[in-house]
């Protein structure tokens, strides 16, 4: 079983690369993980990626890729040669595009002899609350519903999990069973600013209703300790785990 540094991901949700390095340098002996996502990519490009990857950090490449299915196989396996751990679709994309994606991402890996990364889909982002979910996009039903049967296609898909907030994450496990991934923002350690996020959780209940991984971003790069923080939050996990009351 994974333990709570494991599980960590650090969203390294910054545009200035120096200080994203000082943030891996200072913040890689309490996480699994570093989340590069859209702001980040888009100014250091493939080369923050290896700059990262040189310091022995993992990487989960959040793009959300959402495009017809050859434009994102495409570009699946092109990043899967930079060596990424992890990189995300959206499920909104739907199963045929899921599934040339997961292809090409293991093949584009095998190519440049890396290890095939974990493709996992992003299903509703945790900026969304119901009632926006209703009346501004227009979507009828619960999120929850909808979060389940996004997760339920992508398995079908081929895929190895999803990014929910971390109120599905039970609803998820019942339906996609134990080895199915789940990976979850919307994580705010108790006493921290919820700022965008509308459906959160603390670290704890995250892991105790099933999340394989957290991500945090702005509770630890933006702490005026973030070593601390982050160190806070991997030990709230691992007393979860400790006690044996993980779903």
């Amino acid at each position: 079983m994974l333990n709570g540094k494991d599980r960590l991901i650090v969203a390294l949700d910054v545009s200035d690369g120096r200080r994203a390095l000082e943030l891996v340098d200072m913040l890689a002996p309490f996480t699994g993980m570093f989340k590069v996502g859209m702001e980040l990519f888009y100014s250091g490009g493939a080369d923050m990626v290896k700059e990262i990857k040189k310091k022995g950090g993992k990487i989960f490449l959040d793009l959300k890729m959402h495009d017809i299915p050859n434009t994102v196989s495409r570009a699946a396996g092109a990043l899967a040669g930079l060596g990424v751990d992890m990189l995300n679709v959206h499920a909104a994309g739907g199963r045929e595009m899921m599934r040339q994606a997961a292809l090409a991402a293991r093949e584009g890996a095998a190519a440049a002899g890396n290890k095939p990364p974990l493709v996992i889909a992003v299903t509703v982002l945790t900026s969304i609350s119901q009632e926006m979910f209703n009346n501004e996009m227009g979507l009828q039903g619960k999120i929850i519903d909808r979060v389940t049967a996004w997760a339920e296609i992508t398995r079908e898909a081929g895929l190895d999990g999803v990014v929910s907030s971390p109120l599905e994450i039970a609803a998820i496990r019942r339906a996609c069973g134990d080895d199915f991934i789940i990976v979850t923002p919307g994580i705010r350690p108790s006493g921290s600013v919820r700022a965008d996020q509308k459906r959160v959780m603390t670290p704890g209940e995250a892991v105790k209703d099933g999340a394989s991984y957290i991500v945090a971003g702005r509770p630890i790069t933006g702490a005026e300790d973030p070593a601390a923080a982050a160190r806070a939050i991997t030990e709230e996990m691992d007393a979860v785990l400790e006690k044996g009351c993980v779903r």
